[in-house]
């Protein structure tokens, strides 16, 4: 079976994450870097439940991912905030969540 659009832009934003959570400063990368890398990771897994879950519960799904989506802009903030990341970077990264954002709300929007 292919995969979702959302799918595959959630493992790219992994991998960018992953990558910038190996430059940060050794406490951040245990706190900041984790959370962001384990939010990411559970964002996937709603993601892929919600794909295979029957109609009646997506939505159920879908409510989790947005509020991990919103976590994970959070991290974000935090990383500009800090001057942890090159900001170009995290700019683009935040973009690349709010895209994935949209999507899932638009999903979200046609199961209800």
């Amino acid at each position: 079976m292919l995969e979702l659009s959302v799918i595959l832009q959630v493992q790219k934003l992994y991998s960018s994450i992953a990558r910038i959570g190996e430059k940060l400063p050794a406490i951040k990368r245990q706190t900041l870097g984790r959370r962001m890398e384990e939010t990411t990771l559970s964002l996937m897994e709603y993601l892929i439940m919600a794909k295979y879950a029957p109609k009646a519960h997506k939505g159920a799904y879908l409510i989790k991912t947005v509020a991990l989506t919103e976590m994970l802009q959070f991290y974000l903030r935090i990383l500009s905030d800090e001057k942890l990341a090159n900001e170009t970077t995290i700019f683009q990264l935040q973009a690349k969540a709010v895209e994935i954002g949209r999507q899932i709300g638009g999903w979200r929007k046609s199961v209800s």
